[in-house]
């Protein structure tokens, strides 16, 4: 993880390096900071024009909005809506049903993978998409992007590289936070392995990934790219089947390799979903405040009086 996070710094200095002039003007700008990504939906212009010269990613403004994007998925739990709040009782609802699940799913996917070859060897290609192969994927992406001079693919792509880096922070939190115990580890005393171990973050039994099981890195990580991807082009259907797709098989697979607990791979999935939106949705807010001309839509309200009478007028100002 440590060498895909080196490789998506390269990506970034090589796709920014024709742009190093610094952004004073979101320098300036506190709003960022005090928004926070919401589950009220927030309407992107994704079309291929959005993305120009003045709402290019620079050095400055793409490590401001990471920062932006970690600092407020930090402090998302202090903002949450009714909306938010729901939505986080169901997935804790989903989560605890799970995990009655956990250790069938785990016998099941490790009984599958020891029968056949084949899965193994898929398996086991599937699963580095999740870390050290998703950052050459990034790399290509982000490559096409710059030398056709596609705008958009490009900026798609450092936002996909802020995602992954902001979720992987978000789930080494969680992982040292939860200290829960990977299926592979086996109590010398029972014989057998538990998904319901789970030693916080001191005293933990074993090696130092022995209990880093929740969530799942891998998924998050490819979650959280695919969403961006998703979100950016959902004008193309395929685009976010062929995306989530993907990051649903590096979830099994984790499963498959014993890495990880169904509940574990859920989280992950959740998490890498929840990043992505954020980093958008804080990116294209960047861009309506840095697009020339930008302005919110109006209602105002005014009464004249015309012809002898008092007459009420409303005046519509559009973006």
């Amino acid at each position: 993880m440590k060498r895909s996070l080196c490789g998506l710094l390269f990506l970034f200095a090589t796709l920014t390096a024709s742009s190093q002039q610094p952004d004073s003007l979101l320098r300036k700008l506190d709003s960022l900071g005090r928004k926070t990504d919401s589950a009220d939906k927030q309407i992107n212009n994704t079309a291929p024009g959005a993305y120009n010269n003045a709402t290019r990613l620079t050095p400055g403004s793409y490590f401001i909005l990471l920062g932006s994007d970690i600092k407020q998925g930090f402090t998302k739990p202090f903002h949450m809506k009714g909306r938010d709040w729901r939505l986080l009782a169901e997935y804790a609802g989903a989560t605890i049903a799970l995990s009655f699940a956990d250790k069938p799913i785990q016998k099941e996917g490790l009984k599958l993978r020891n029968q056949s070859d084949a899965l193994r060897s898929v398996s086991s290609y599937v699963t580095n998409f999740g870390a050290n192969y998703e950052v050459y994927v990034l790399g290509g992406l982000g490559l096409y992007g710059y030398v056709f001079k596609n705008t958009k693919m490009r900026t798609t792509t450092l936002l996909a590289s802020q995602s992954y880096i902001s979720s992987a922070i978000f789930s080494f939190t969680l992982k040292f936070l939860v200290g829960r115990q990977r299926p592979y580890v086996i109590d010398p005393k029972t014989g057998s392995n538990d998904p319901h171990r789970f030693f916080g973050p001191f005293s933990k039994p074993g090696g130092p990934s022995d209990n880093q099981s929740f969530p799942s890195g891998h998924t998050t990580a490819a979650f959280s790219a695919a969403t961006v991807y998703a979100l950016e082009y959902r004008d193309r259907p395929w685009v976010p089947i062929l995306a989530y797709s993907a990051a649903t098989l590096i979830g099994i697979s984790r499963i498959t390799e014993n890495k990880h607990w169904a509940t574990d791979v859920l989280a992950g999935a959740a998490l890498g979903y929840a990043t992505g939106r954020l980093v958008v949705n804080n990116y294209h807010r960047y861009a309506q405040i840095k697009t020339p001309g930008t302005r919110k839509a109006s209602v105002s309200f005014n009464c004249r009086y015309q012809f002898g009478q008092l007459m009420p007028g409303m005046v519509y100002t559009f973006r």
